[in-house]
């Protein structure tokens, strides 16, 4: 295939402005999908994509198009639109040459427009601006439709106004990408060097093993080429390849410029790295000459939670379905974790909150399993006794640290002027500084940092309600930054409960243990013996509750003759017993106050 018919493209907007509603239309414009086999959101295939109406994980698509006579191959990627994901929509972006930016006219520009369209610039690509949903009629379109020019730097009239839903102004669209998207072309300066390709997605498959998703940038490949993997340094064989329509398509070879997918035939996950380069494999006479194409990192989660068996699941379930898992989502990553109160378990990072609710939905829906999900909580670099070392479960973290630093996150927030002073007042219950306000027309940017931890306690949920809906912020992690946290341990007679061990503010530290020892109160069962329920700080009690012990009947004496001397030497008796049963016992939290406690 010629590389001047080529066009390769994705469509990135904010959460739910409608991508894949529109890929939906060119898949029909296109002719790549029967009108039979249709339905909508047809590039999702995960059935929780279809409920929750977003974009989980990318899809690459083929098509073919005519224009003025002349055919044209054209590569869409449609993308997720929430900041957990945006190293998934970084690679997107350095696999293609342009970018359909995509707002819903209903809503307007948005946190995450502002941060796609920044790293859409950044990877030097052509953006082809438009205003989503005009068949609702909304009264925001125009000044929508002039933001968007503004922000891109074009002329108001070079917006498209499109409706995904009916198909309007899509052909329209369509052409623009076919004429104003540059053709590719290679990257490498050598004359003679090797084949690359950059993984941009993977998935697995049972008999083909780990199945690459990829972008030709130098040469070709063909079935049964032997590759080399740079990051990974490891080489198979190719056991087939072809492309996206959207189901895989193999074919003889995909060369330089083009979109397609490479089946290694590894079984290991961790050998197939999204970002890294596919070479051939073969000698070449200089290093320089097999450079890997730029922009590799591996992928951090910041967001870690323990996960424990309940119901009729056990530990084994829990750990093959995450292997499973970590198949088709290889930013999972997992370790064997315990507690005493419920057994062994896994300790889980996420790439934030978004990713850990994904993830733990389709262990519930694909796997059919039932677990208890700890408190999330962040990674801590902790400095003290001569070393630093970084800290991801609760119960590690010292109690004297000499100083501990945490992951910072940049916010970025946009909403309309009025509200501004609403959000503003969010700094009196987290941890934000403002950096910087900004006027875009009728509305504000407002540039803050705070600590990541912050995203766990609710932050989108208070800016929603500061501005009724109608604010939106994106936020990507910036490094550390000095911290003052506190260990809160709690314990119920004495005895230290692990699972409910917590890394909290040090302004928040009271507040927290008397609101968690109170509600330990209310779900824990009465005992024979009194129950003294606790919140320790660096080794000071800070909180305390007591659950009485269960009264036992001792009878009517007075109807039955019995004297109080009798009654008294009773309860002097059973109060003795109690006395000993508190020192031979230990307290069993139930799995039920567990869950009940860690409740949203």
């Amino acid at each position: 295939m010629n590389q001047e018919d080529i066009r390769n493209f994705v469509i990135i907007a904010h959460i739910d402005h409608g991508k894949s509603t529109l890929a939906d239309r060119l898949l029909e414009l296109t002719g790549t999908v029967e009108a039979r086999r249709m339905k909508p959101q047809y590039l999702d295939q995960l059935e929780l994509e279809r409920e929750r109406g977003i974009t989980i994980k990318m899809a690459p698509v083929r098509m073919s198009y005519s224009l003025n006579g002349e055919s044209y191959i054209l590569n869409l990627i449609d993308t997720p639109g929430h900041s957990d994901f945006s190293y998934e929509v970084s690679r997107a972006l350095a696999a293609v040459e342009g970018a359909i930016l995509l707002v819903d006219a209903t809503k307007g520009i948005q946190a995450q427009t502002l941060s796609n369209f920044r790293a859409a610039r950044k990877a030097g690509l052509k953006i082809i601006g438009a205003i989503n949903k005009i068949d609702l009629n909304p009264p925001r379109a125009d000044e929508s439709a002039k933001l968007l020019a503004e922000l891109i730097g074009v002329a108001e009239n070079e917006i498209f106004r499109i409706s995904g839903k009916t198909g309007e102004g899509v052909p329209m669209l369509l052409e623009a990408v076919v004429k104003k998207v540059p053709a590719p072309s290679s990257k490498n300066v050598f004359a003679e060097s090797p084949s690359r390709s950059l993984i941009f997605d993977s998935l697995y498959d049972d008999h083909k093993g780990i199945i690459a998703f990829v972008r030709i940038f130098d040469g070709k490949f063909e079935e049964g080429d032997e590759i080399e993997l740079a990051a990974a340094k490891s080489k198979c064989k190719i056991k087939e390849l072809g492309y996206f329509t959207p189901q895989l398509k193999p074919g003889k070879e995909i060369s330089a410029g083009e979109i397609g997918y490479m089946a290694t035939g590894m079984k290991d996950p961790s050998l197939v790295k999204i970002g890294d380069t596919i070479f051939e494999s073969g000698p070449f006479s200089r290093k320089s000459e097999r450079a890997s194409l730029p922009g590799y990192r591996e992928p951090t989660p910041v967001v870690f939670v323990s996960l424990y068996p309940d119901g009729q699941t056990k530990f084994e379930d829990l750990k093959r379905a995450f292997e499973r898992l970590h198949l088709t989502d290889s930013a999972l990553i997992f370790e064997p974790d315990s507690s005493e109160a419920l057994g062994r378990g896994l300790k889980v990072g996420f790439l934030g909150q978004l990713h850990f609710e994904i993830a733990t939905s389709r262990l519930e829906r694909e796997f059919g399993l039932e677990f208890l999900a700890s408190f999330p909580s962040t990674a801590y670099t902790v400095r003290g006794g001569g070393e630093t070392r970084v800290v991801k479960d609760p119960n590690d973290f010292p109690d004297n640290p000499e100083k501990v630093l945490q992951p910072m996150i940049d916010v970025e927030i946009f909403s309309p002027a009025e509200f501004v002073n609403q959000i503003l007042g969010l700094n009196e219950k987290f941890h934000i500084e403002i950096i910087e306000i900004k006027n875009i027309g009728n509305y504000v940017v407002i540039s803050a940092r705070m600590p990541l931890a912050e995203l766990m306690r609710g932050f989108d949920d208070k800016i929603k309600s500061a501005s009724s809906g109608f604010a939106s912020f994106s936020y990507e992690v910036a490094g550390e930054a000095p911290a003052e946290v506190e260990k809160l341990e709690i314990l119920v007679n004495g005895d230290p409960i692990s699972a409910l061990t917590r890394i909290i503010f040090k302004d928040e530290a009271e507040s927290e243990a008397r609101t968690t020892v109170e509600r330990l109160k209310e779900l824990l069962p009465k005992q024979q013996f009194v129950q003294a329920v606790q919140a320790k700080v660096r080794g000071r009690i800070i909180a305390r509750e007591t659950i009485s012990a269960m009264k036992k009947l001792l009878g009517n004496f007075g109807k039955t003759g019995g004297d109080r001397t009798r009654k008294m030497k009773l309860w002097k008796k059973q109060k003795e017993g109690k006395k000993k049963l508190k020192e031979m016992s230990r307290v069993v939290v139930p799995t039920k106050v567990f869950r009940d406690l860690l409740k949203k």
